[in-house]
């Protein structure tokens, strides 16, 4: 009888509290949206499933030295997994109408102003100026961004700024219809915009090599996300090299994005993670991501009064980082309202955009702030 107590005693159930019950059914409940609702299902699955087995007690966990899990951490706390997510969307991403229409960059620039909204809301909040810097970069809705900087300046802070990020990246469909609807009229939801033109091969080879050399020359920082970023279109667009261009989006994001999300997921311990500083961070995302779309909606507006011209102004809500959801979400709406009336293509120029720039912003941020 004493060794089957004994057994008992080791078990997760004997040593289950309510705060791991809490996280569990979190968890629980990022796999059912992901699942049932279809909520960045690539990325909930495996974060939601990892904060249940984070969170069964008696196991060896991410923060247990020499553990398994530990050693998957450390391609997130090293900041090894996010340039291997971006090779992957640099080889995934057309950067065709971005250079046909180079203004739409602008909307990608403006929507980063939620970024440094979230910054100074942090400092508000109580947070040190480098906390307040990784919290920030949730404002470009970018996870991999997100998780690149809080390793590198806040690396306590890794696992709920990860959350944050990329709950709010699931629920763009959520978020920005209400606020796109907000700020913008009937008569502006329906202006319709013309076919970018053709863009030649070597443009789409000349763009990445000079956007590389620019980004990093102006944020040296986040060489390794802009780099692999445009390394992974050059491989693309190049035309010799498309073994590795298709293994860049296809083998190595699934493995990273699997070992990523779980290692995030599993590093939401409920004795690390349940604390007043996540539900503020959780807050301030939030803020961030609604501040970020209205400020890429109302720039559009702006840039009208000026052009002959006039461009939607609903792409600018596709500004922030999330890839290609945003943009989605932007011809959804307009879908809505004339099925005739095609964004897709026109939202995608600031949704790269906002990819870029949320890099270059996590770029001087670390500038700045890592010394």
């Amino acid at each position: 009888m004493s060794e089957i107590i004994n057994f008992f005693s080791t078990t997760g159930i004997a040593q289950m509290e309510l705060q791991y019950f809490v996280m569990i059914v979190v968890g629980l409940i990022f796999v059912y949206l992901g699942i049932a609702k279809n909520y960045e299902p690539l990325l909930l699955v495996p974060i939601g499933f990892g904060i249940v087995i984070g969170n069964i007690p008696g196991t060896w966990g991410v923060y247990d030295k020499g553990s398994v899990m530990n050693i998957i951490y450390f391609g997130v706390t090293s900041g090894i997994y996010p340039p291997l997510i971006f090779l992957g969307i640099g080889a995934m991403t057309d950067f065709s109408t971005l250079i046909a229409n180079p203004k739409l960059i602008l909307l990608g620039a403006a929507a980063q102003f939620g970024i440094f909204a979230t910054f100074i809301g942090s400092l508000l909040l109580g947070f040190n100026i480098t906390e307040a810097g990784a919290i920030g970069i949730i404002g470009g809705a970018d996870g991999p961004t997100s998780i690149f900087l809080s390793s590198q300046l806040a690396p306590h802070l890794v696992g709920p700024i990860a959350i944050a990020a990329y709950s709010y990246m699931a629920l763009v469909p959520v978020i920005q219809p209400p606020i796109i609807n907000l700020l913008t009229t009937k008569k502006e939801r329906i202006i319709k915009m013309k076919t970018p033109r053709l863009v030649s091969k070597r443009e789409k080879i000349l763009f990445p090599i000079i956007g590389a050399i620019v980004t990093i020359l102006i944020a040296p920082g986040a060489s390794a996300l802009l780099g692999m970023l445009f390394f992974g279109n050059l491989l693309k667009e190049s035309g010799v090299t498309e073994r590795l261009a298709k293994a860049s989006r296809n083998a190595i994001v699934d493995i990273v994005t699997i070992l990523l999300g779980f290692a995030v997921g599993a590093s939401t311990q409920a004795n690390v993670f349940l604390k007043f500083d996540s539900l503020k961070i959780f807050g301030l995302g939030a803020f961030s991501f609604c501040i970020a779309t209205a400020t890429g909606l109302l720039f559009a507006k702006f840039m009208n009064l000026f052009l002959n011209e006039k461009i939607n102004p609903m792409i600018g809500a596709s500004g922030v980082s999330a890839v290609p959801d945003s943009a989605r979400v932007v011809h959804h709406v307009g879908q809505k309202i004339d099925k005739k009336n095609f964004l897709l293509m026109h939202a995608m120029a600031p949704n790269v955009a906002g990819v870029i720039g949320s890099a270059v912003a996590a770029g001087v941020l670390l500038g700045i702030l890592g010394n």
